[in-house]
């Protein structure tokens, strides 16, 4: 018998902004791509190995008893050079929210950082030697 799986993978990550056009317009530079879906309030990127989806909401619509505040999960998206795109995040101005981290004792198979987007987002970025091996796995 086939083990059900509970969570099958990210469907879509949804960021508030209260400045929607302003969101778009940033995380298009950031990514490199027009979002491939809009509609009043909410604009939609695909990216990535597996076309994750990255969606950018109106904080209008944001469901009550959100918070403007920085917490909650953070979700790291795989990047191949940590560095160079932290340097990247922070030039178009994210704020450092968590520096270069490596949490594989010494081994920078795990190693992490992050930064609050200019529209109050936490954006995980990180290198994962695991999110490769899967990658390669899937492409044989």
């Amino acid at each position: 018998m086939e083990k059900a799986t509970t969570l099958r993978g990210l469907a879509n990550v949804s960021f508030y902004a209260a400045d929607l056009d302003a969101a778009k317009k940033w995380y298009s530079e950031l990514l490199g791509v027009e979002p491939y879906f809009n509609v009043p309030g909410y604009t939609e990127f695909r990216i990535g190995d597996y076309q994750h989806e990255l969606g950018i909401i109106d904080a209008r619509y944001a469901p009550p008893g959100a918070t403007n505040t920085t917490g909650g999960a953070i979700v790291y998206w795989h990047v191949d050079e940590l560095q160079a795109m932290l340097d990247k995040l922070l030039s178009l101005g994210a704020v450092l929210f968590q520096p270069i981290t490596d949490h594989s004792g010494g081994k920078a198979t795990f190693v992490t950082a992050s930064v609050v987007d200019p529209f109050g987002n936490v954006l995980g970025i990180m290198t994962n030697t695991h999110y490769l091996d899967i990658l390669a796995q899937k492409n044989t």
